[in-house]
């Protein structure tokens, strides 16, 4: 007996082991059940037993079957796909049918609904196969068809699935989305030009409808018509006002201003004249705004240009170093801010278009699966773009440089002439355009000759002979420089040897000058005139080879007949 007794223990607790397990088992089962539908007594006892062409087994079929129902007028067949218990059963009889209508014009001019994106299982689980989406093969029991605003509130019209007793589940519009389709309806039924349309034409051919085909053509014209007409009245403006920038602004603006008010128009006639199908709406809405977010975009654009050109025509001519700084500065501020709309413009415009569109959700999570290529391909194709693009807001916000300075890059004279998104324009002395990317730029060391001040020292080179008079020479100096016009700071004017070999001594003169090209002008023309007058008056002041041919010193000559036999010899 004393041997059995660990046998009996082992089996009493697999025993109790077991039941646990399956006590668990049942609990879980229970809890999925809640998960995966609602249970209810009673559906629709108003309504009867539900034809024979209603689907409603998963999302899918319930919303196609009640689309081709609601289609063929078959609106107390289609009541049965949405779940009328918060009705009377007689209301759900009086009312089930025009409900149902009611919600199908609503599904047609609200959101663009893609019926082959809807989940065909029955449990409405997610399929992943890469089984990245953290939900994937979890049942649902209840999903979002669209969200539609109106009266300034957000409605989501949901599908849920609900079983009664031990039935089959099936899906059904929820009861606060068909609460809501009294209201959405005002919004998204039938317009008032609908209403004298007649019923031929409101056949479907396609996938529009009949007199949605021939609308269509006719709304563009009067759009256009209106868009024709709004410019030019701003052509007759521009040509009204005054000479200067407001023309010239209103000449600019015409066509984004006939843009926006053709979406304005466009945009009023879809809210109280007509409606059509959610395929045209939502294309045209998307079309619209993006229209009008480019518009006024542009027209910000070419504010800040006419601001631009008016401070270009005031500096006069082309801008320099010797134009106000203030100005300039300004000027460098306005090819910032007009970098910085283009770039709000072209971001509102993308995001507004990819959400209008679902791009994500169409994509779901396979988007965030190959995030990582995506970015990495991103990232090569958009690195030169994007390093141009940050560099010239690092310009904008240090201001190294200005519109209008004088800069040494590479070895030449150039004039900033403006600070674009990727590249950098200057204007080199011989009225040549160097086109420089803005990365390349930064990246390499320049000399900002007008960072602080225009003025420059220059300084002139003289080789001459050991005997040339350097006081003499000074004096021409001082009277040649201080003529010139754009030598400054007569006081630092100064001309010294700086050194000397056996044969010749160099001799180096110093100006201050107001600006570097005059500068540049003012010692050509110094140079060329102490040139001349050691020309004219000292010539022997030029350097001169000197061979000796002998060991005596051939430079000291006793007579023409010495010399002679020297040379001779």
């Amino acid at each position: 007996m004393k041997k059995n007794g660990p046998w009996l223990l082992w089996l009493v607790a697999t025993v109790a082991l077991t039941f646990a397990s399956l006590c668990v088992a049942q609990t879980q089962g229970e809890g999925s059940e809640e998960t995966r539908w609602f249970s209810v007594e009673s559906l629709n006892t108003g309504l009867g037993e539900a034809p024979g062409g209603v689907k409603r087994i998963t999302p899918r079929d319930a919303i196609r079957s009640f689309l081709a129902l609601t289609k063929n007028g078959k609106f107390e067949a289609a009541a049965h796909i949405l779940n009328l218990s918060e009705l009377s059963p007689a209301d759900q009889r009086e009312r089930g049918g025009e409900l149902a209508r009611k919600l199908s014009e609503v599904l047609k001019r609200g959101e663009w609904l893609d019926v082959s994106n809807l989940p065909g299982r029955q449990d409405a689980a997610i399929e992943d196969p890469s089984g990245q989406h953290p939900q994937a093969g979890e049942p649902r029991r209840n999903l979002k068809l669209a969200s539609l605003k109106a009266k300034g509130e957000i409605y989501d019209i949901r599908l849920g699935r609900y079983r009664v007793g031990n039935e089959e589940p099936i899906w059904l519009i929820m009861p606060d989305s068909v609460s809501s389709v009294p209201l959405l309806y005002e919004d998204y039924g039938p317009s008032l030009l609908e209403q004298y349309i007649p019923e031929r034409f409101k056949a479907s051919f396609g996938v529009l409808k009949i007199w949605e085909w021939i609308a269509i053509p006719v709304f563009l014209l009067v759009v256009g018509l209106v868009g024709w007409a709004t410019y030019h009245l701003l052509g007759l403006m521009a040509r009204w006002l005054p000479s200067g920038a407001p023309s010239i602004f209103a000449g600019r603006v015409k066509v984004p201003a006939a843009l926006i008010v053709m979406s304005l128009v466009s945009q009023m006639l879809l809210d109280y004249v007509v409606s059509f199908s959610a395929v045209v709406t939502t294309s045209f809405r998307v079309l619209l705004i993006a229209i009008l977010a480019w518009g006024a975009g542009t027209v910000a654009l070419r504010l800040v240009d006419t601001l631009m050109l008016r401070m270009t025509r005031r500096l006069m001519g082309q801008i320099d170093d010797t134009k106000p700084r203030d100005e300039r500065k300004l000027l460098t501020t306005l090819y910032a801010l007009r970098r910085i709309i283009i770039l709000i413009t072209v971001t509102a415009v993308s995001i507004y278009v990819l959400s209008q569109i679902q791009l994500f959700e169409s994509l779901g999570i396979s988007l965030l699966a190959s995030a990582s290529v995506l970015t990495v391909l991103v990232g090569i194709a958009g690195q030169a773009v994007l390093g141009n693009i940050l560099s010239s807001f690092q310009l904008s916000l240090a201001k190294p440089i200005r519109i209008g300075d004088l800069v040494m890059f590479e070895d030449q004279w150039c004039y900033v002439e403006g600070i674009f998104y990727t590249f950098i324009r200057l204007r080199c002395w011989n009225e040549r355009r160097v086109i420089v990317p803005v990365t390349y730029f930064v990246s390499k060391p320049f000399e900002n000759l007008s960072v602080k001040s225009t003025k420059e020292c220059r300084s002139l080179e003289l080789i001459l002979h050991l005997s040339a008079d350097i006081e003499c020479l000074r004096e021409k100096f001082l009277e040649y420089a201080q003529e010139e016009d754009s030598v400054i700071e007569h006081h630092k004017l100064c001309c010294y040897v700086t050194g000397q070999t056996e044969r010749a001594q160099t001799v180096v003169c110093y100006l201050m000058t107001s600006d570097p090209f005059a500068g540049w002008i003012a010692e050509m023309n110094v140079r060329e005139r102490l040139m001349t007058f050691i020309r004219d008056n000292h010539p022997e002041w030029w350097p001169r080879e000197v061979t000796v041919i002998s060991e005596h010193d051939v430079a000291r000559v006793e007579s023409p007949e010495g010399s002679s036999r020297h040379g001779a010899g």
